[in-house]
């Protein structure tokens, strides 16, 4: 039998709080020195005690925002579209001046490394105190913070499991064949540990499914700690021995944010961040994730930090549904953390089995980030949760952390069953039929209430109906059907082109052998459409009259129509001027 942990390691990662503090300017004052109000506090402490030539890393925001609004199109068109805007914009703000300064800091020997953040318009920066000051006296910097954040990991003592599955009623969805096949969950937390053949089966495998930002361990996934191992083992896990993962058929990737001693930095945060929208590095291939677990929460206590707001605002402009843990500083009201309290997030509480709510689950209300709905938005089980230990054990955990990705997998099953409807379909499928605890309607203890899957999944919307096969572009060819012209004559026949179905752009017209001593050519060609074009006839004075046919042949991407006029050549000793035009009216 597999060894089982008694008691949970871990259930909230906690991590410093971060933000730039300023006094309120009074008019009689001195304007405040931009270097001062641009650092943040805490490290002008840091600066101020380096000795000279000794570095730090800091995180420089640029000024201005990169717009992902209003990005549409499936997931795969969007995330593409949003890592294209998102390193575009960055690159261009870098270009126009901060970038060009930091190459001649990297030249004086002032700054030894830099990396471009885009996901959140930054720069991690490691330098000297004076090159930091000099970044920071810049007006296109707008804030230059500390990249080191301290951790706190709470733990709590757990009793015998829970039936937690049962609970969400995931079994019920297996039964109709729906596991989570098709949909990819990542974890962002403290690694995995594949040692567990179960886990090691739902991986998705290949280069881009594991990241370090740390580079301790850059090709295989590690957990030296058993957090992100027991988050992962809820959403995916389940062997012959035991079912204890919500969605046993989706796939598993992640990235740790946590390094080998359990410290984080705000640049690793970000790179994390980033990787999700686009782990190959190729925005154009589909391997961003559909559903992200962040069971942590800056700060050692309720907090409004919006340090990587812009990231998970990146993460649904790109359409992957972020899930945080609502953190584990209750029972108070008012007791909410980052990044769930953040509007973008979907936050989870903890109940137990008798679907009480678990004290330590934060609780709202909340206005962080321009939040305007309860707090958490959803209560899943969290209270002595069997799941996944590293070397191939199990652990018993109680907390919001280990509620968080009861949801995750509830959103695979969902987004894995309906694989043709948004995902914010099934998110709002999810918290509409929540079953309701506590006081009547949605609150800020429970939240909208407890996740029933299959009540959700009766409630995905169907899928919009399949795009009409394109137009095909299809034009339209008209000429006069028979022209005289008479010998040493030039006349101009006119060629509409008009627009049949779709949008073609420009028709190229041409014209079959010319009679002997009668010359054909054009005017206007490529015709844009719709437009008419002029094939121009010169008669010789020595062309043998009669009748001849002329084929005029439009072609456009791939579509072709002729059109044929009769030319007839006259002798006269009396014939009119030697050019004339044909009036339209003339076409037919």
């Amino acid at each position: 039998m597999r060894p089982v942990r008694a008691t949970a390691l871990v259930a909230v990662l906690g991590v410093a709080a971060l933000g730039t503090v300023q006094a309120p300017m009074v008019a009689a004052q001195p304007a405040p020195d931009p270097v001062s109000s641009t650092i943040d506090p805490d490290l002008a402490r840091v600066l101020d005690g380096l000795a000279p030539g000794e570095e730090t890393t800091v995180v420089v925001t640029l000024q201005g925002r990169v717009d992902t609004r209003g990005v549409g199109g499936r997931k795969r068109e969007r995330t593409a579209e949003v890592v294209r805007r998102l390193r575009a914009g960055t690159e261009a703000a870098q270009a126009r001046g901060l970038g060009a300064r930091l190459r001649t800091l990297q030249a004086r020997g002032a700054v030894s490394r830099t990396r471009t953040l885009w996901v959140s318009h930054a720069v991690s920066v490691t330098g000297t105190a004076a090159a930091i000051r000099d970044i920071a006296a810049r007006t296109d910097v707008a804030a230059v913070q500390p990249d080191a954040i301290p951790v706190t990991l709470s733990a709590v003592s757990s009793a015998p499991a829970e039936p937690n599955i049962v609970a969400v009623r995931a079994p019920e969805l297996w039964a109709r064949g729906l596991t989570g096949a098709g949909a990819v969950v990542a974890t962002l937390d403290t690694g995995v540990d594949l040692s567990k053949p179960d886990l090691a089966a739902r991986w998705r495998g290949g280069s881009n499914s594991w990241y370090d930002p740390y580079g301790q361990h850059p090709t295989q996934p590690v957990d030296l700690n058993g957090h992100g191992t027991a988050t992962a083992g809820v959403i995916v896990g389940g062997d012959a021995a035991s079912s204890y993962g919500v969605a046993p058929g989706a796939g598993l990737i992640a990235a740790r944010v946590f390094d080998d001693r359990g410290a984080t930095t705000v640049t690793a945060m970000h790179e994390a961040f980033q990787w999700l929208l686009d782990p190959d590095h190729d925005p154009a291939t589909a391997d961003a994730p559909d559903v992200v677990n962040a069971s942590w929460a800056l700060g050692t206590g309720p907090s409004c930090d919006l340090t990587f707001q812009p990231d998970v605002q990146a993460l649904r402009a790109a359409g992957i549904v972020p899930v945080f843990a609502a953190g584990n500083f209750g029972p108070g009201a008012s007791t909410s953390a980052s990044p769930a309290n953040y509007p973008e997030s979907l936050s989870v509480g903890a109940v137990g089995a008798d679907r009480a709510i678990w004290p330590a689950t934060s609780a709202g209300p909340s206005g962080c980030g321009g939040r305007a709905r309860v707090f958490p938005d959803l209560v899943a089980p969290g209270v002595s949760i069997l799941t996944a230990d590293r070397f191939d054990s199990m652990q018993y955990v109680s907390g919001t952390s280990i509620a968080a990705p009861h949801v995750a997998g509830a959103l695979a099953l969902l987004i894995g069953g309906h694989p043709g409807v948004a995902h914010s379909g099934s998110e709002q499928a999810l918290t509409s039929t929540a079953v309701d605890l506590g006081t009547s309607g949605p609150d800020d203890r429970f939240g909208q209430g407890m996740v029933d899957v299959v009540a959700a999944d009766a409630a995905v919307p169907a899928p919009p109906p399949p795009p009409p096969p394109p137009v095909a572009a299809d034009f339209s060819l008209t000429a006069p059907a028979s022209v005289t012209v008479w010998r040493g004559q030039t006349v101009r026949v006119p060629v509409a082109v008009g627009t049949v179905s779709g949008s073609p752009t420009a028709v190229t017209l041409t014209s079959s052998k010319a009679p002997a001593r009668v010359g054909l050519s054009w005017t206007g060609n490529p015709v844009a459409v719709p437009g008419t074009a002029t094939l121009v006839v010169a008669v010789g004075s020595r062309a043998a009259k009669g009748t001849y046919r002329v084929v005029v042949t439009g072609v456009s991407g791939g579509v072709s129509h002729s059109v044929t006029v009769s030319l007839v050549v006259r002798a006269s000793s009396s014939r009119p001027p030697a050019a004339r035009t044909l009036r339209r009216s003339m076409v037919s």
